[in-house]
């Protein structure tokens, strides 16, 4: 069973950096793809933060696991491998190891995930850190999620897999959710009783219902998953302004 610095010993090589050249202490966003892997649109987010004065890190998570866009189609995205709560352990690893960086405020600090991203980050804010092997470390409760100002969650996946979904927040920051109204893998019903349930434990969370399928600003259209280039831009945007109005960069 993988410690903190273990689990992030084995992430740190497949993290792009991106932001200002400097060594500026500045706030940080930590962006978890979708169970696909890495795909072309999470750059342009990372691109996002960048122009604002932020520090980007785009963690893969597959890399290291030896799991291939084939088989991370055919085992994570069908629930067969790999599932959220499992891959927790990445999100606090990942946040405990750039909120110890010179370059990074460890008060400063949001998370952002897409689809099995945002399934990930939902199970890290749930779990009881004290459960022995809880995410699948052994010292999981050693990360403190005190620097964790804000969370972006990219249609994320609230489906029966995601069994704490209904499960009250450890930490309640700002949340930001972003809902599709064609989204195969729930209803914005399903989706709404998730946010309402995050608000009551005192988070402030805004809702944006997009007007898209699954996986909308991601260029590619696998399935019922259509890429609506308008909307993604739109969601760069909300991405953008949503970072700036968490912590303004000067």
């Amino acid at each position: 069973m993988d410690s903190l610095q273990s689990r992030w010993a084995r992430l740190e090589p497949h993290v792009a950096v991106v932001g200002p050249e400097d060594d500026r202490p500045r706030p940080a966003v930590l962006l978890f793809h979708g169970c696909g892997g890495l795909r072309a649109h999470l750059p342009r987010y990372a691109e996002a933060a960048k122009a604002l004065g932020w520090r980007a890190f785009v963690v893969d998570s597959y890399s290291h696991r030896g799991i291939g866009r084939a088989a991370a189609v055919a085992g994570v995205c069908t629930g067969l491998t790999l599932r959220g709560y499992e891959r927790g352990g990445d999100i606090l690893a990942a946040l405990h190891g750039v909120s110890r960086r010179p370059d990074v405020d460890p008060d400063r600090i949001v998370l952002a995930g897409w689809s099995h991203g945002g399934w990930s980050i939902m199970e890290a804010m749930t779990a009881d850190p004290n459960r022995r092997g809880a995410l699948g470390l052994s010292d999981a409760g050693a990360c403190s999620l005190k620097g964790v100002k804000a969370v972006w969650l990219a249609y994320p996946y609230v489906g029966p897999f995601a069994f704490n979904r209904l499960k009250a927040w450890r930490h309640c920051p700002r949340v930001l959710a972003v809902t599709c109204r064609r989204d195969h893998l729930t209803t914005v019903r399903n989706a709404e009783h998730v946010n309402a349930l995050i608000r009551n434990c005192g988070a402030e969370v805004e809702s944006w219902i997009a007007e898209g399928t699954h996986a909308f600003d991601e260029p590619s259209n696998i399935g019922p998953m259509r890429h609506d280039p308008a909307l993604a831009d739109e969601a760069i945007r909300r991405f953008g302004a949503f970072l700036e109005d968490v912590s303004p960069t000067v």
